[in-house]
């Protein structure tokens, strides 16, 4: 297998909607990113807990979102990896696992500002290079000149999990903020509606 540059998308993706597919498709088809893989994170020491699926249900709702796309992967890996999971550990284990590819981590320019609050992030700053997407009212200026951050012009995408879960719990019909499979899926199970 050869090298290859892999974008890692990391969040909960409850649930996983167009605009984080927008966000993956801008990446792949803009940058040099050859793969990119969402890594579903089981619960983000940063993010409050209560409306949040099951681990399973949300890494099923994006494999059904992406099946049919060669460029795209759903990576439960921090399932398995101790609890709290922190990005740097998640980072080492996969180079250890795969010491070919490189890991670019993408995450949004909102994220960016929390970064000195994330475990070793002077290590990951280090090692590893940050793709950054604008999210609105995010500057994210002091980081605009870090030799290993590049800020992209994707589009910006103002759709939250949180808005759709809301929406639904609103009995609002969401088909069209879904992929569709994940649509049925959700719909199916039943989920977010109370």
């Amino acid at each position: 297998m050869k090298a290859q540059k892999i974008g890692l998308y990391f969040g909960s993706f409850n649930p996983i909607h167009i605009g984080h597919l927008a966000i993956a498709n801008y990446f792949v088809e803009f940058t040099d990113i050859e793969q990119l893989w969402f890594v579903v994170s089981p619960q983000n020491p940063l993010k409050n807990k209560s409306s949040l699926l099951a681990e399973h249900h949300r890494f099923e709702m994006v494999r059904l979102a992406v099946e049919d796309s060669q460029k795209y992967q759903v990576s439960n890996i921090e399932f398995h990896l101790p609890k709290p999971t922190y990005t740097i550990d998640t980072l080492t284990y996969l180079q250890d696992k795969y010491p070919k590819n490189s890991f670019i981590l993408i995450m949004g320019s909102d994220n960016i500002e929390n970064l000195p609050q994330w475990k070793n992030y002077e290590i990951l700053l280090k090692y590893y290079k940050i793709l950054v997407y604008p999210r609105p009212n995010y500057e994210a200026k002091e980081w605009k000149k870090h030799k290993n951050i590049s800020f992209v012009s994707a589009p910006q995408m103002d759709i939250s999990s949180s808005f759709i879960r809301q929406s639904i719990k609103e009995k609002k019909d969401m088909r069209f903020f879904v992929p569709q499979k994940a649509f049925n899926y959700l719909t199916e199970m039943h989920f977010y509606e109370k």
